[in-house]
Parts: structure tokens; C-alpha cells; sequence
């Protein structure tokens, strides 16, 4: 083995060669773009060079690397920037898993499908490969950064002498070599005179290709049985003048090229076949160029040669191809190939042809070709003017293979085939079908769900799986959602943004959210919004919730607020301020499901969470030994999973850390200097002090993680935010100001101004003073503010007026029966209110004269977040909601038979969930016809009160109507986003 000195940009040949010792005799080499060097000994192994970098090239060592298999050695090998293919004596293609920087070497082979001649990998480790039985040209295809080896072979259609697959002027060029057959002879001799021109030094133009992939055929049955008889190479503007990379020529193609070169010969056409033009000869005239025309993606761009006698080939047969080199060639993963359709089916001779056609001659073509086209048109359609026009029905469809969570026990992954046919009807309304096909004992079945049926289609937060589930109204009763896993993050996407689509398409749904749309985020931060319905409140009929089609919009966020005039605003997990620009699509949903504007970057940080436990024993003290029947010593906040430094990951592969693991000193309860909270037992009340009745302690520890993502959201900088509130409705004109209150994430009270329509992100903010912290603030359709402290008490804001925006002064409003207060929220009359322990409160006695109120009735308890409407509506996240198929948490409920005169409600309506995090339905204001309401409890499968058995379903407490199963039924909420 021989390394080069000094190869470098401006002296690619180097200066002299050293040889480098190897452990054995090599017979094949391979360098990767970067600091892979493998190469293959005639024994069958390969050897590895260690210790490549920019201060030391050579390397320092070898490392030896056995064959895969023991009877056959490693015949060829071939790197690429982290990737090593090899293929052994037997034919067989083999993948070398684990190969990086760090590790050269790599750590274990994988037989790959398919038997090889040779491989060859590309800049972005593409991969080719020459066929081992029929010996044409393979692409492995499929090869992405987090599949680095790919999914299948696919042949490359390449004809022989560089046959190219034309489009545009060069396919015209072509047919116009047939149409101008008879003018040709006549301008041969002047072409070939002007290439003769020794004072001509125009080159010839290449295509903007990336550097050339080569191949070499061989002709007949064996790469060298028959003798060469001309060369084909890729027109390359930096060959020199002394034909450096021309491969040589039998004697009769010499003779005639030196009489194409004797300026003596008056017509060297006549001894001249077109077929045996050399391509390095015409670099002298640009007419002659072929790879001009040639467009980027086809085979030209690639460079494939053929070497061997022409005629060996009869007109059908593709060349039996010995060698294909692709270390110059860098593939766009994002543009479809242009390599494996079939070439025009045109000969080499009329291609040459055609290289000699002028300008002119192409325009005449044209037009004439144009006018038999116009009175061919012309004279077919005359007969059938007075037909109805037809309408195309299409029908499209996209196929793949995807994992599914299967319906009966043991429920687990299955591999199945997914097809989405999609159809156009005679109205030319879209609508489409999604199949599932899976085998049962051996028997191909399959389900079906129509999209137009499909409530929401929703990512599913998961570490393992890149997963995403599908509603129909009769699942979200189950609770059961069909579930779906893709290989990559990238496949699901392209899933998720095509079905997202076709739901929009079967629905006429497009374009941005309506201002009266309903908004909410799921625990995973993702983005969806609901166009109301009239029947959605009120009506002889009220439209069910879980009927409700929720599409996804990009960005990240933990909670949003809205109005009913437009302006719309959200809060991150690192409590950033977005405020949303009208746009809609974004993340994963691009093309025409996304606005082509109002769409910018958006990131988000939070915080990962592991906990650290001990126990205290009478000789060690704290210590990581617990008891057989405790917690897991590194566990989650509940215990139940064991959650290490090491083995816990962000939340989602779209995730990644910024930061190391830090003890966290802010858990409630307090902590000692240490980090510590101490207790009596797992699980129990923590405190930041040990006492002696204290044996075991845990330590919180936090980890940052960040996702970057797009969306139609702006950041209103600098202040971070906790919560927000927008006044629900007003009817003062478009330029009148929007009341906008807040609280930054140290607990100060915050009034926006200048906030309107068309400014929703306003101009500044006004501090309002308190003696404490807050944490939720509320502003009501009549200006109306309540306000949470931190400690858990309501204040009501007196004065609040568009000419005083601030009002004047706080009113302390007593907690109901002493609870500590975490939420409130009001509508236009209506204030409720929701407690750490999950219970919703009405505040009665509300009067314009007497705005505070008297007392507080409850209304229900397991509610995690709510939102009062503009009409007074009550939605909520509710945290357990039992379906006929399982339970979920963090699921959105509506409360129904809410009027004036019954402002709590009747009984709970349940939509979509678990993993709910936040709702808002203070934009919609869209009222309809208030009739009587039917109580639609008996249609409630989860309104059964606490401590009731499993048969008591259904039945409901005419105002208190618990959201509770069970209190022993714990599920985290993550594992069922969706």
C-alpha cells in the first residue's frame, strides 16, 4: 500500500508516494470521504487504518477485521463517511454495524439481501452495487441518516453507450434528427470542418451534475473476453488537451479520426459512420454537445461509460456491466431519481444525428409539427362539440409497511401493510379509505376506517416507537384509538401530513382557523384546533363532542388563550410568549396543507425529571439499598419505572439535551441545601427538613432538553410568561384595543397594551401591582378580572374599564371550604374556579351591582384544567375518563344543559383523549337558537360518582357530576397521548 504526499485543492496530484506496511498482501483498497480506510487481503480479511485525523492523514495502525463468514473471505470492500459494505467470495453483501470515528473498526456484520459482483458508496454513503447474475447497475435505496443501510436494491435502467433519457429541447433535438433526416447529409462536412478549426477554443458544456458516477461494461459474456473497439467518457471540461482520460481505440477508429483531423480531406463524411464520433474530439464545438442537454438527474448527470465491441449488443440488450465507482456522486435525499425509468427507445446513430441540427432547422420543425397538431385537434373535436363535458374520476393510491397495535390480548406491535386509496368522485369531492392488512393465524385480514369519519390523527408521545393514533367518534368512546408505528420519524411524518391532508380534503376544511375556533395542546405540546359547530352549544340537537374534527397546526406550546376577533396567543415550556400571525400548517405539514407565509421558526425548552431515593437503615444511614418492596432507587416522580441518568432519553427523537443533570432545589415541599426531601414512607407527603419520623428521602434531579420546529407563531419578547388571559368577546370596532392580561413566570400581574386586530402581539405591558406571587388570572367579557395567588387564595380586580385598563385596586375573594385555589376562569357571567385537589367551583351570586359574589357550589371533581366561554360554556381537561375498551387521562369534556337559568351545567359530554393538557373555547362566541336541552347523561359512560361500583354508570347527580372511576386506577397520562 502506497500513500500520496500532499494531495491537496491546489495540488490534487501530490508530490511523491511512501509506502506504508500492511500486516499481509492487499489486492483491494478503500477510502472514504472523510477518515475511513479499509482495506482487503488476499487472505479474505480486511484490515482497518487507525488513528486517521487532519494532523496525521496516514494514520497510525492497522486493525484486522475477520470475514463474515468463515469459508468465504472478504473480496471487495467499500466505505463511505460511517458506513462499510462489503461483498465476500460468495457473492453475499454485508453491512458493517456500529462503524464511526471513535470506532473504525465498527462492531458486527449484517448479511444483507441480494448477491454482488462489487459495491461502491457514494459522498452521503449511497450505495451502488453491480448484480451478480444479470450484471446490471443497483441504487440501494431507502439510505438515510438513521438507516444507514437502506431498504432494497433497485435497478438502474442504463443502456449502452451512455444512452440518456431526455427531456425538454434535447428530447426535440431527437425527434428532429428523424424529421431533418434527409438535411443532415448535406451540413455533415461543414460541422466536421469547423471541429477541425485549430484556432476554435470553445469548449463544450457539461451539465451541472455532481461529479460524475462512472461504470464500466464490459461487452459479451466476461469483462475482458471481446476486444474494445471504441470508448465512450463523460464530457468533462478539465481533460486535457493531451486526452488524458480517453481509453484507447481500435486501429480502424484511429484511421478515421485522423482523417476527421487532416484538413486535406475535403469530405470526411464519406468514410465517416456517425456511430464512432470520439466525444473527446467534439469538445471543439458546442453543437455536438450531448450532456448540454442532458438533464441534471438522468443518467448523463452520472457519467456511465461502456467499453467493448458495439456490436455485440442487439437492439434490446443491456450491457453486462463490470465496475461502478460513486465516491464523486452526492444524492439529493429529498429529489426523486430520475435513473430507473426506461431511456428512449431512439439508437446511438440517430442520437448522433441529431447533434448537427441548427437552430433554425428546430424552429421549422416546431412550428410545422404545431400546425398538424392544431388541425389534427381541430378535426377530431368538431364532431363532438355538443357532448356534455366529462368529469375524471381518479382514483390514487399510496402503499406501505407500518407496525400495528393489535385489538386483542396480548396486545402488541404487529407488522402490517397500510394502503390510502383516495378517490375523486363526479362532484369532484375527494374522499379516501385507509387500509390495514394483517395476518391471523395464518389467515390475511384487514380493517378499514374512511377518513371522513376520523376525528383527529395525533403523534403519540412515546420513546420507543415513532407512533401516531387515529380517532373515530366510536373510539374516542372506547378510549381505543387504532395505533400506528413507522420505522423513522421522517415516514411518520410523511404519514401524518398525508393523512392529515386527505382528513381536510373529505371535510372542505383549508386555509387558517376560523376566529371562533376551539384550541387545545396535548401533554406532548402539540398544536390542534376544532372549527365549532352552532349545535356544538345549543339546539334542538346537541352535536356530541367526541364528533369534533381537531386538525393539527405547527409549533410547540404548553397552553393558549384566545378571543373571538382573532387574537390569539401561547405560552412555551420555558414560559416564551408566541402570539400567532393568522398563518396555518407548518412542522411536519408542508405543500399546500401550509400557508407559504406567517410561518417562522419556533423552539421550546423543559426540563426532564428523574428522582433520586434512599432509605435509612440503623448502620449506614441513607443509603441506595432499599427494601425488596421498594421504589426503584432512580425511578419517575411515581416510582413505578426505573429512570437512570443514563437510560433516560427526551421525551421524543424531535428532542434534544442541552444541558447536563443538575440537582433541582424548586420541588414543592421544599428542600434541604442538599437537595433532600425526606418522608415517612414511598409514596407520602415530602418535606425539606428530616424529623425523626423520616426513613426514606429523595433528591430531584432536571435535565434541559430543546426541539426546534416551525409555525404560525412570533415571539413577543423580552418578559416570560406563567399564565394569560384575552377578554372573551366585545363588540367595539376592529382599531379598538384588546384587553390582554398576564403573569410572568416570577408571579407579577401584567396588562398588555395596544393589542388589536391587526397588532395582536400589542406594544407594551403595564405592571399591576400585588402583595404576592399569582399564578392564573382570568378576564371576563364585561372587563371583569379574578386572579389566583401563589398561596392559593382569588382576588377580584374592581374598576377594570377600557379607559382605566389596570382598574384600581385587588378585593380578597375566601377559597371554597379552604381549599387552595389553582385556576379560574370567566366567561360573560359565570366565574368557576378549580382546586388543587381537581374540584371545579361556581361562584354564585354574581351581579353587575355586586360583581364578587357570595359562595362558592361544586360542580365536580377530577379536573385537571378548564375554560369559560363567552357564552358561558364550561369545558374542561378531565384526568379519568373510562371508556368501554380502557381509561384515559387528560381527556377534553364538554359540560352540557348550561343556561341562564342553570349556569353549572347538568352532566359531562366526553371528546377526545387522553393526554390532554389545555383547552380554550373563549373564542367562540358562535351562538345558535337556545332551546330546551335534553340531559344527555344517560349517554355518559364515565359519569359515575366516587366510590360507586362498575353498574352505577350512567347514572348522574343532577349538578355534581364527578369525573371519577376509581382512585385505585392510576395510568400516566404520557403513554396515551392519542
Amino acid at each position: 500500500v502506497w500513500y500520496r504526499e500532499n494531495v491537496c485543492h491546489h495540488n490534487p496530484e501530490g508530490s511523491t508516494w511512501s509506502l506504508v506496511t500492511t500486516p499481509g498482501e492487499v489486492v483491494q483498497i478503500s477510502c472514504g470521504p472523510y477518515d475511513l480506510l479499509w482495506a482487503t487481503l488476499w487472505e479474505g480479511q480486511a484490515i482497518v487504518r487507525e488513528g486517521i485525523d487532519r494532523n496525521n492523514p496516514q494514520g497510525i495502525s492497522w486493525s484486522t477485521v475477520e470475514s463474515p463468514s468463515s469459508e468465504n473471505g472478504i473480496m471487495h470492500v467499500s466505505v463511505g463517511v460511517d458506513v462499510v459494505w462489503c461483498v465476500t467470495k460468495d457473492r453475499k453483501v454485508w453491512f458493517r454495524r456500529g462503524v464511526n470515528s471513535h470506532n473504525p473498526c465498527g462492531t458486527s456484520w449484517i448479511e444483507m439481501v441480494g448477491e454482488m459482483m462489487m459495491v461502491t458508496v457514494g459522498l452521503n454513503n449511497q450505495v451502488w452495487g453491480i448484480g451478480c447474475d444479470d450484471r446490471a447497475i443497483y441504487f440501494r435505496q431507502g439510505v438515510t441518516p438513521s438507516e444507514l443501510s437502506g431498504k432494497t436494491w433497485k435497478a438502474i435502467v442504463s443502456g449502452r453507450e451512455s444512452d440518456r433519457s431526455q427531456t425538454g429541447s434535447s428530447t426535440s433535438l431527437l425527434s428532429a434528427g428523424c424529421f431533418f433526416t434527409d438535411d443532415i447529409q448535406n451540413q455533415t462536412s461543414a460541422v466536421i470542418q469547423g471541429d477541425a478549426d485549430p484556432s476554435s477554443d470553445t469548449e463544450l458544456p457539461t451539465s451541472p451534475a455532481s461529479p460524475a458516477l462512472l461504470g464500466a461494461a464490459a461487452a459479451g459474456n466476461g469483462p475482458a473476453s471481446q476486444a474494445g473497439t471504441s470508448a465512450r467518457l463523460p464530457v468533462d471540461p478539465l481533460h486535457s488537451e493531451q486526452g488524458e482520460g480517453t481509453a484507447a481505440s481500435a486501429s480502424n477508429d484511429k484511421d478515421n479520426l485522423e482523417m476527421n483531423k487532416s484538413p486535406a480531406n475535403p469530405n470526411p463524411s464519406a468514410e465517416l459512420q456517425w456511430i464512432n464520433i470520439d466525444l473527446k474530439e467534439a469538445q471543439k464545438h458546442p453543437v455536438l454537445s450531448v450532456s448540454s442537454f442532458a438533464d441534471t438527474s438522468s443518467l448523463s448527470s452520472l457519467g456511465a461509460f461502456s467499453v467493448g465491441a458495439e456490436d455485440q449488443y442487439g437492439a434490446d440488450e443491456h450491457p453486462l456491466w463490470a465496475w461502478v465507482s460513486g465516491g464523486g456522486c452526492l444524492v439529493d435525499l429529498h429529489s426523486p431519481l430520475k435513473w430507473f425509468t426506461a431511456p428512449s427507445g431512439l439508437s446511438s446513430s440517430v442520437q448522433s444525428l441529431s447533434l448537427s441540427i441548427t437552430p433554425a432547422q428546430t424552429a421549422a420543425w416546431r412550428k410545422q409539427i404545431f400546425q398538424q397538431l392544431s388541425e389534427r385537434t381541430k378535426r377530431e373535436l368538431e364532431n363532438f362539440r355538443h357532448y356534455e363535458q366529462a368529469i375524471e374520476q381518479s382514483v390514487w393510491v399510496k402503499t406501505g409497511a407500518l407496525q400495528w397495535w393489535r385489538n386483542w390480548k396480548p396486545h402488541k406491535w404487529m407488522d402490517v401493510r397500510v394502503a390510502l386509496e383516495q378517490f375523486t368522485g363526479s362532484d369532484g369531492m375527494r374522499d379516501s379509505i385507509l387500509f390495514i392488512y394483517y395476518m391471523y393465524h395464518e389467515e390475511k385480514k384487514y380493517i378499514h376506517v374512511f377518513l371522513n369519519e376520523v376525528t383527529i390523527i395525533v403523534e403519540v408521545l412515546n420513546e420507543a416507537k415513532h407512533s401516531f393514533a387515529l380517532y373515530t367518534p366510536e373510539r374516542t368512546k372506547q378510549r381505543w384509538p387504532i395505533r400506528l408505528a413507522a420505522a423513522t420519524e421522517q415516514e411518520m411524518h410523511d404519514w401524518l401530513s398525508l393523512l392529515n391532508m386527505s382528513c381536510c380534503e373529505s371535510r372542505r376544511i383549508q386555509g387558517p382557523p376560523s376566529h371562533h375556533a376551539i384550541w387545545s395542546v396535548t401533554c406532548k405540546g402539540d398544536i390542534f384546533v376544532s372549527e365549532p359547530s352552532p349545535e356544538l352549544e345549543a339546539g334542538p340537537q346537541l352535536m356530541p363532542c367526541d364528533q369534533m374534527f381537531w386538525r393539527q397546526v405547527g409549533g410547540h406550546l404548553r397552553l393558549i388563550e384566545s378571543n373571538s376577533r382573532g387574537v390569539v396567543w401561547g405560552i412555551g415550556y420555558d414560559h416564551t410568549a408566541w402570539a400567532y400571525t393568522g398563518g396555518y400548517g407548518g412542522g411536519f405539514i408542508q405543500g399546500l396543507a401550509s400557508s407559504a407565509d406567517n410561518i417562522y421558526t419556533q423552539s421550546d425548552v423543559k426540563c426532564v425529571y428523574i428522582y433520586e431515593n434512599q432509605r435509612w437503615n440503623p448502620v449506614t444511614g441513607y443509603s441506595s439499598r432499599g427494601l425488596p418492596t421498594d421504589r426503584y432507587m432512580w425511578s419517575d416522580a411515581s416510582g413505578l419505572q426505573e429512570c437512570t441518568k443514563t437510560n433516560t432519553k427526551p421525551p421524543s427523537p424531535q428532542w434534544s439535551w442541552v444541558s447536563d443533570w443538575y440537582i433541582d432545589f424548586s420541588p414543592a415541599g421544599g428542600t434541604d441545601r442538599e437537595g433532600w426531601q425526606y418522608a415517612a414512607d414511598f409514596p407520602a407527603s415530602y418535606h425539606g427538613h428530616k424529623t425523626m419520623k423520616d426513613f426514606v428521602r429523595r433528591r430531584r434531579w432536571a435535565r434541559k432538553c430543546k426541539i426546534v420546529t416551525n409555525g404560525p407563531w412570533l415571539e413577543v419578547p423580552p418578559v416570560t410568561l406563567w399564565d394569560i388571559s384575552i377578554i372573551p368577546s366585545s363588540d367595539a370596532d376592529d382599531e379598538e384595543s384588546v384587553a390582554l392580561w398576564a403573569i410572568s413566570d416570577k408571579g407579577d400581574v401584567l396588562c398588555r397594551l395596544g393589542v388589536t386586530q391587526q397588532n395582536p402581539a400589542g406594544t407594551s405591558w403595564l405592571h399591576v401591582g400585588t402583595d404576592q406571587p399569582f399564578i392564573s388570572i382570568s378576564i371576563g367579557a364585561f372587563y371583569q378580572v379574578w386572579a389566583i395567588a401563589r398561596d392559593g387564595s382569588a382576588f377580584y380586580r374592581g374598576s377594570v374599564s377600557p379607559n382605566k385598563p389596570a382598574g384600581d385596586c385587588w378585593y380578597h375573594i375566601p377559597s371554597p371550604q379552604k381549599q387552595k385555589l389553582k385556576q379560574v376562569s370567566v366567561g360573560r357571567t359565570s366565574v368557576f374556579v378549580l382546586d388543587k385537589n381537581g374540584n371545579l367551583w361556581y361562584r354564585q351570586g354574581i351581579t353587575p351591582s355586586y360583581p364578587q359574589g357570595s359562595t362558592w357550589d361544586h360542580v365536580s371533581n377530577n379536573i385537571r384544567k378548564m375554560s369559560v366561554g363567552p357564552l358561558d360554556q364550561v369545558w374542561v381537561i378531565a384526568d379519568k375518563v373510562q371508556g368501554s375498551h380502557s381509561l384515559s387521562c387528560g381527556t377534553v369534556c364538554h359540560r352540557t344543559g348550561v343556561q341562564p337559568l342553570e349556569p353549572k351545567g347538568l352532566s359531562w359530554d366526553y371528546g377526545i383523549g387522553g393526554g390532554w393538557e389545555h383547552i380554550t373555547v373563549r373564542g367562540n362566541a358562535t351562538e345558535a337558537s337556545r332551546g330546551a336541552v335534553p340531559d344527555t347523561a344517560e349517554e355518559n359512560p364515565a359519569a359515575s360518582k366516587e366510590g360507586e361500583d362498575e353498574e352505577s354508570k350512567g347514572k348522574t347527580e343532577h349538578s355534581k357530576t364527578p369525573l371519577m372511576v376509581s382512585e385505585s386506577q392510576e395510568l400516566d397520562r404520557n403513554s396515551v397521548n392519542g
